[in-house]
């Protein structure tokens, strides 16, 4: 999937183009920043991108570009004890704003999949467990 330039991103000595995958990275680190977001979900193609060393800062987003306009889903594991529909809405209007401010483009939707809930202190836990085990 490949954007078109538009008139504005035409200019004296060439064109602009933004990659999808850009839009992805930038839609991936604005979800991350909202408070009560532990991660993002990404599914095994995800997993197999972090064994090998990797990071995919775009795991868990999948983005829709048109000439003008970009639609968004975002998949995310959310720290249990938040609320979700305030941790959702947040995440909607960060992905937005982020997205219209860095490339230009119009975002018609943010769509934000809930896949998991993790407990903060099960987690230390089992961190801390694995430290131990392993020297």
């Amino acid at each position: 999937m490949s954007t078109f330039p538009t008139e504005f991103e035409r200019t004296d000595i060439g064109e602009i183009q933004i990659a999808p995958e850009v839009i992805e990275v930038i839609a991936g680190l604005a979800a991350v920043e909202v408070s009560g977001v532990a991660g993002m979900s990404g599914g095994f193609a995800g997993g197999i991108a972090e064994l090998l060393g990797r990071k995919n800062l775009s795991k868990g987003v999948k983005v829709e570009v048109g000439q003008l306009e970009a639609a968004v889903d975002v998949s995310v594991i959310v720290e249990y004890g938040n609320r979700l529909p305030e941790v959702a809405t947040e995440i909607q209007r960060n992905v937005k704003r982020s997205i219209e401010t860095m490339t230009g483009l119009t975002v018609i939707e943010v769509n934000v999949h809930i896949h998991d809930v993790i407990f903060k202190t099960a987690e230390r836990i089992e961190d801390t467990e694995l430290s131990h085990r392993v020297k």
